[in-house]
Formats: C-alpha cells, structure tokens, sequence
C-alpha cells in the first residue's frame, strides 16, 4: 500500500518513520543512563557513608562519574577546597560568624551542581514530548490528505464503487495509524522517565540535604 501511495502520504510516513526512530534511539538511550546512574548511585552512596575522611569519599566520587550525587559531591568538594585556601589567608582569625557564612557559597556550588544533573537527565525529554503530541496530527494530515485523492479518483472515473474506493481510503488510514504508532510509546516513556528524573532529583536534595548538614555541623564542633 505503502509502494503504491501518494506522494503527500509517503512524504508523512517519511517524516514518522524518523520521528519514531530518533524517539526509540532516546528511550534506549535514556533507559541505559538511569540504569547506569542508578547502580553508580547505590556504590557510590555506600562508599560515602563508610569514608572515615572527605577526602578518602571524594576519591570514591571520582570513580562514578555517571551518579548524580557523586557529581554534586565533587562540585562541593571542590568550593570546599577554595573555601579552605581563603581561610588560609586569614591566618586563624576567622570568627564563627565568617565560617558560617562561607556556607552559602558551597550551597551555591552544590545547587548549580544540581541543576546541571537536573539538565543532563531531563535533555532531550521534550522530543518525546513534542513526538507524542504531534506525530498524531501528522498521521491526520496523510489521512485527510489521502481521502481528498479519493475523493478526486471518484470524479475523475465517475464511480464510486468499493473497488474505486478502498484502495485510496485504506492508504489513507495507514497514515493514522502509523501516527498513534508513534506517538503511543513516546508518550509512554516520556512519563515514565519524567517520573524517573523526579525520583533521582529527590535523591540528590536528600543526598545534598545530609552533605550540607554534615559540613555545617562539622564547622559548629570545630566553632
């Protein structure tokens, strides 16, 4: 039916087919990095727990480049270490007062850090997004599109018998299905790793949550 289509019908299955294969190559994509992500964050995290040092976690979080709370752990690391070569300079004569404050730029730090694990996860969600919305009027469109060639057989032969019909009506309808062909799953996946990436963006503010509270309770005992 396909061979023996308009050229306007073969031009919208055209442009599905490549929707639908750029959509499969992000769902397997996608699909690889939380998996990776997420085996890299349960060793990392049990690493973390166990280090008896920040430097000896950090060497850990350097190992798993693909977990999401390692890579906010090295960015707060690392203002750590400017933090540490500030205080330095002060020679001992930094208050409590200044400690503390030094806090909100490792929040800073770690927040940017955040929304850039945030961004890498979420990249390329909106096609998806965009494929399950549109990919059903493209489909709509060939279909419109071959009933009004149809339509046009019919007057140009001056019947309207099913032979005449069917033959233009069937190619026609292929293109609506093949548009909710495509737009299904990536509906389907879009939701699935929306809900993903919200889960891993809990992770990270509960893991930054405990790293922040760690460091200020650290800066208070030594206070």
């Amino acid at each position: 039916m396909m061979i023996g289509a308009g050229l306007m019908v073969k031009l919208v299955m055209s442009t599905l087919l490549i929707f639908s294969v750029v959509s499969w190559a992000i769902i397997i994509l996608k699909q690889v990095m939380f998996k990776r992500s997420e085996r890299a964050s349960v060793k990392f995290l049990d690493l973390f727990w166990e280090s008896t040092t920040l430097n000896e976690a950090y060497e850990s979080a350097r190992e798993y480049t693909m977990s999401p709370e390692a890579a906010v752990f090295v960015s707060g690391f690392n203002e750590m270490k400017k933090i540490s070569g500030a205080r330095q300079d002060l020679r001992g004569n930094e208050t409590l007062e200044m400690q503390l404050a030094t806090m909100e730029n490792l929040k800073r730090a770690v927040r940017k850090a955040q929304l850039i694990e945030s961004d890498r996860f979420g990249r390329s969600l909106s096609f998806l997004a965009t494929t399950g919305s549109a990919t059903p009027f493209i489909g709509l469109f060939g279909t419109v599109w071959g009933i009004m060639t149809s339509f046009q057989d019919i007057g140009i032969r001056g019947s309207a018998s099913l032979a005449v019909v069917a033959p233009g009506i069937s190619e026609a309808l292929i293109a609506t299905a093949a548009g909710l062909a495509v737009a299904i799953p990536a509906v389907i996946f879009y939701n699935y790793f929306s809900n993903k990436q919200a889960d891993v963006e809990t992770d990270v503010d509960n893991f930054t949550t405990d790293f922040l509270n760690l460091i200020e309770r650290d800066i208070l005992a030594r206070g």
